[in-house]
């Protein structure tokens, strides 16, 4: 039941103001045992609740992903495999799989998408699963994005090639592994706020994405931040955020 419906009830007297104010702590939590799950977090935060698949059962992300659906809220599971996207598939048909990027969606509608986009820059093609990470969670939230892919600084004249299409976007992902260079590059090159992605890409040095993370936190070009490795879902959170503001 509603807020709303909840004072209505009490305004026409069909419930207690005991009764009433019993409910509305319950507002936003949905229990299930082993998980629970916020409901109103879209109102309150301007994201929704996303499952994290990593490190629960076949069977809790089943379960969870079909009681979030049941509930209207729209579905975005990361770091899944596809044992999950079937499991899933048998409550939510109509659910899609990004192998690459082991995310699972599904939206209820579809929304008005800003003419405003998200440039999403990556350095190579082994950052990839990372930046479709980004890609499928931005979408999923209700952006346009655009996708610049294998411009490396190894050979940096194919990001000038695409260099209109960054500068033109409000806010830019660049995804980058190895010494995560590509972010401090691309914050010299633009007047729009740059989020660094570094990844676990790289040799030994590399250090499952430490160097790359050292780097782009030691970036002498501004307006460049950066959230942790391989994290791909909170840049595109963020982006969304920035991209939305008015």
């Amino acid at each position: 039941m509603s807020p709303k419906e909840l004072l209505e009830k009490y305004k026409n007297g069909e419930i207690s103001l005991t009764e009433a104010l019993e409910k509305f702590p319950d507002r936003g939590i949905e229990e299930m045992g082993f998980a629970t799950i916020d409901t109103d977090r879209l109102s309150r935060t301007g994201l929704p609740e996303v499952i994290y698949a990593s490190g629960k059962t076949v069977e809790q992300v089943k379960q969870i992903a079909l009681r979030m659906v049941e509930k209207g809220i729209d579905l975005l599971a990361t770091r899944a495999t596809p044992a999950m996207f079937e499991a899933i598939q048998e409550v939510v048909p109509d659910a899609h799989y990004n192998e690459l990027a082991q995310t699972i969606t599904y939206k209820h509608h579809e929304t008005e998408v800003p003419a405003t986009y998200i440039a999403v820059v990556a350095a190579g093609t082994s950052d990839l699963p990372v930046a479709e990470e980004a890609v499928e969670t931005a979408q999923f939230l209700g952006n346009r994005v655009e996708k610049i892919y294998d411009v490396g600084v190894a050979g940096i004249h194919r990001l000038f090639h695409r260099l209109d299409v960054i500068r033109r976007a409000r806010v830019i992902i660049v995804v980058a592994g190895m010494e995560g260079a590509l972010a401090s590059v691309v914050g010299g090159l633009v007047d729009k706020p740059v989020i660094g992605v570094p990844t676990s890409i790289g040799y030994g040095a590399n250090f499952e994405g430490l160097s790359a993370l050292l780097s782009m936190l030691n970036s002498c070009a501004s307006g460049v931040s950066v959230v942790n490795i391989d994290n791909g879902f909170g840049a595109a959170c963020q982006a969304s955020l920035i991209n939305k503001l008015t």
